[in-house]
């Protein structure tokens, strides 16, 4: 976000507070900084950045761009936010892994554990 006035130039080095079309201006920017990269091995929402890969190399290969993006598109990921060599990940209420994408099943135990309706009243 940035805006001009008559004396400068201003441009937020963090997103202010309070600015509705924030969410997606910064999802639009991420999706132009990967647009190359996405569904080759690189998921984007907003500021979360998932990174899928065959191997060990092709990992360090990916990873490698994804850092030199963000070094030359001057977009910075807090260190501590980050995880890194992970076999799974719960991903936006689904588990992600070598053997595919499956239900989280916390969200399963959370549909079952709903009373059952008694009428077709209850289901209304």
């Amino acid at each position: 976000m940035a805006f001009r006035t008559r004396c400068n130039d201003y441009e937020f080095l963090v997103m202010s507070f309070g600015l509705t079309n924030a969410p997606m201006t910064f999802m639009d920017l991420m999706n132009r900084v990967f647009r190359q990269y996405l569904d080759m091995f690189g998921i984007v929402f907003i500021d979360d950045i998932l990174i899928c890969s065959s191997s060990e190399d092709d990992h360090i290969n990916h990873l490698r761009i994804v850092l030199q993006i963000l070094k030359d598109q001057q977009l910075f990921a807090m260190f501590s936010k980050c995880e890194f060599w992970l076999r799974f990940i719960d991903f936006f209420g689904h588990t992600v892994s070598s053997k595919g994408i499956e239900v989280d099943p916390k969200k399963n135990d959370a549909v079952k554990s709903w009373p059952r309706p008694l009428s077709p009243s209850y289901i209304r």
